[in-house]
């Protein structure tokens, strides 16, 4: 069984390049690190393919531990998830069992109007696989639809970077859009957990974590959804 993991191309998340972001580096290492110890394999892809620029702040002591950057280190995760990613056209969406949008602010400007990404998250999800995100990475799910052009996140539990945490941060008036938000825009009934804490959900197909800290939880549940299975 194989897992995608969706990255970033984006190196700012604002219209005028001024706020510097990308991929957050532990949302992709402490995912891939329960996937792989459980024994699935993983692939990575961009919108674009190829680079994925890596959020400076993510890379801080204080959001990173000697597993996230031994992997970071690694050269076969710098080759295949930051240099080599690959892009829309090189996936069939039939080897995965599962889509994990990864966060970041840049993946803000990348990740909730692009069609090719949309198609291969829907039909991983008809196939019956399971749609996962964290932090920011719910944008991928935004815009995702059933075959009756309903959102798929209408009426479903999910969660994602909070309007609030996004204040907290001091980026509320920098961001393009709030995924709170719009996901409530959609019909979501999004759920809060306390801000900067681990939490994360599961309803039906649909696994999603709050913020940065809950990636480990996403990866949890979808290992025990698929041991169900």
């Amino acid at each position: 069984m194989k897992v995608l993991v969706v990255l970033t191309n984006s190196e700012y998340y604002d219209r005028a390049h001024k706020y510097a972001s990308g991929l957050w580096l532990a949302e992709a290492t402490d995912f891939v690190d329960v996937v792989e110890q459980a024994g699935l394999e993983v692939d990575f892809m961009s919108p674009k393919g190829g680079v994925v620029p890596i959020d400076p702040m993510s890379l801080h002591w204080l959001f990173t531990n000697r597993s996230t950057l031994n992997r970071y280190q690694s050269v076969q995760f710098q080759d295949r998830a930051l240099t080599y990613s690959l892009n829309p056209a090189q996936v069939k969406s039939r080897d995965y069992v599962a889509i994990y949008y990864t966060g970041g602010h840049g993946v803000l400007a990348d990740f909730k109007d692009n069609p090719a990404l949309k198609q291969v998250a829907e039909e991983i999800h008809q196939r019956g696989g399971y749609l996962c995100s964290v932090c920011h990475g719910l944008a991928g799910l935004l815009n995702l639809q059933n075959s009756d052009g309903s959102y798929l996140l209408q009426g479903r539990r999910a969660t994602g970077f909070t309007t609030r945490e996004e204040k907290l941060m001091g980026k509320a008036q920098a961001v393009p859009y709030h995924v709170e938000q719009i996901a409530r825009e959609r019909g979501c009934n999004f759920r809060r957990g306390i801000p900067f804490t681990p939490f994360a959900l599961k309803d039906g197909q649909i696994i999603t974590g709050q913020n940065p800290m809950s990636s480990h939880y996403v990866a949890r549940l979808l290992m025990r959804s698929l041991s169900k299975k």
